[in-house]
Parts: structure tokens; sequence; C-alpha cells
């Protein structure tokens, strides 16, 4: 990978990179499409069920690889769908902004990059149950061996189909007897830049209220190392001002 003479160069590269994982689907609330059992009971584990409690989540989304830092923050609030930033936009430079998702067509060019930002740092926070609220069936392909090291895993294959920012990108979901994510692989399914592959795992599960969130991931884009891990993680429930931190 080419290395780049500025640290905007190097943050703009990331974030295009990074990008990539994540960007499906862009449904903003729970779809009641069918989806099968397997994606199901793996979505309840991370509080699928639970998930109308919950009127915000705050979260800081961080990634250190050989290609950079980057750290993007974020506070949701599901009901609207109102999102504020705080962090960097593609190119560099320092952002803060709120918008309505319903709304992103009347916003300024510069917020409507930041969704794409969203959607793929929210993938990564809440992978199974935006995989339930897409709606995607998932193949049950039996015990299989873990991509990143040794033993072995239930496998659910999850292929979106030829729409959203990736058509026909596959996530394969190595899921543990108590259906928590242990591993993922994901497979970009359009021929667009890289990354194509990106293995990793799912580590140091906390909950934030009702949700079980894995809050660090190590892994490989591409082949190459990298780490990708959340901080000031809190959610706040329906009928209280409080802020609960994940632990």
């Amino acid at each position: 990978m080419s290395c780049f003479v500025t640290q905007v160069r190097r943050d703009a590269r990331a974030h295009a990179i990074l990008l990539a994982l994540g960007m499906l689907l862009l449904l903003p609330a729970p779809s009641q499409a069918q989806q099968s059992s397997s994606t199901i009971d793996i979505a309840k584990v991370y509080g699928l069920d639970s998930f109308s409690q919950i009127d915000g989540i705050r979260y800081t989304w961080n990634v250190d690889s050989p290609i950079g830092k980057i750290a993007r923050s974020w506070e949701w609030s599901p009901k609207t769908d109102t999102v504020s930033y705080d962090g960097k936009d593609k190119d560099g430079k320092e952002v803060k902004a709120t918008y309505k998702r319903s709304d992103l067509d009347k916003q300024s060019d510069a917020v409507k990059a930041l969704d794409p930002m969203f959607m793929n740092d929210q993938y990564w926070l809440i992978l199974a149950i935006r995989i339930a609220w897409d709606g995607v069936a998932g193949t049950d392909e039996g015990m299989q061996k873990l991509p990143l090291s040794e033993g072995s895993a239930q496998k659910v294959s999850v292929k979106y189909p030829d729409a959203g920012y990736q058509p026909g990108d596959t996530w394969d979901l190595y899921v543990g007897a108590d259906k928590k994510i242990q591993q993922i692989v994901y497979h970009r399914g359009a021929p667009t830049p890289p990354p194509h592959l990106v293995m990793a795992d799912y580590t140091d599960y906390k909950k934030a209220g009702p949700l079980t969130i894995a809050m660090d991931h190590h892994g490989k884009i591409d082949g190459k190392d990298f780490r990708l891990f959340f901080t000031e993680v809190s959610v706040k429930l329906s009928g209280s001002d409080k802020w609960i931190n994940a632990q």
C-alpha cells in the first residue's frame, strides 16, 4: 500500500478504505420483513427485542491501522433518526453537525457525505441487529473452522441483494453456542476499489442498557492488520435523561 506525504491524505485514504464496511442498505428503522431464524436468534442476543426502549445511543468509533488513526463520535436518536457527529470529514477537516436522516436531501453536500460514515460505523456497532432490520436471509452452513484462529463455530452467511451502497456484499458470521459473534468475514460484492476482504474478531463484550456490544475488533483488511474499537459507548432509555455507560 502506497505511503502518503501528509496526515490529511492518510486520513482521506483511511476513510476511503474503511467506509466500505457496513455501507449496505439505508434503512432507518426496523422492518417487518421475513428473516431466517438463525439471524433473528443472533440479533436477539444483542438486544433486538428491547431496542424500542432506546431513545439515544452515543459512541466513538476508532480505527488504528498502518495507514492512519481515525476517531468519529456519534449520537443517534433512533426514534427520530437524528444524527449528531463530531470528527473529521473525508478530507481530514474537523466537522460538527446534526441532521435528520429523513431530510438528508435538504442538507449540504458536506453533511450528506457524513451519512455513509454514520451507516458504516453503525453496522460495526450493531451488526446483528442491522441484519435483522434489513430482513436479509442468512444461510446456516453448520460448524466451520474459524478464519482468524484455532477452533470452530457455526457459520451463518448473509448475502445482501444488488442494492444499496455495496450491492451483493456478503457477511459471514461465525457464532458460538451462546449465539454471540466470535468472528466475521466481509466479502465485497461490487468490483470497486479495496477492501474486498475483511476479517475481524468480536471481543470485549459489554452491556449498554439492553444492548450487548463487542467493543474491540482485531483483524485483517485485504491481508493487512488493523484494529477497530469503540469508546464512550452509552445509551439513554425512554423516560429517562440519564446516559447508561457500557460496562
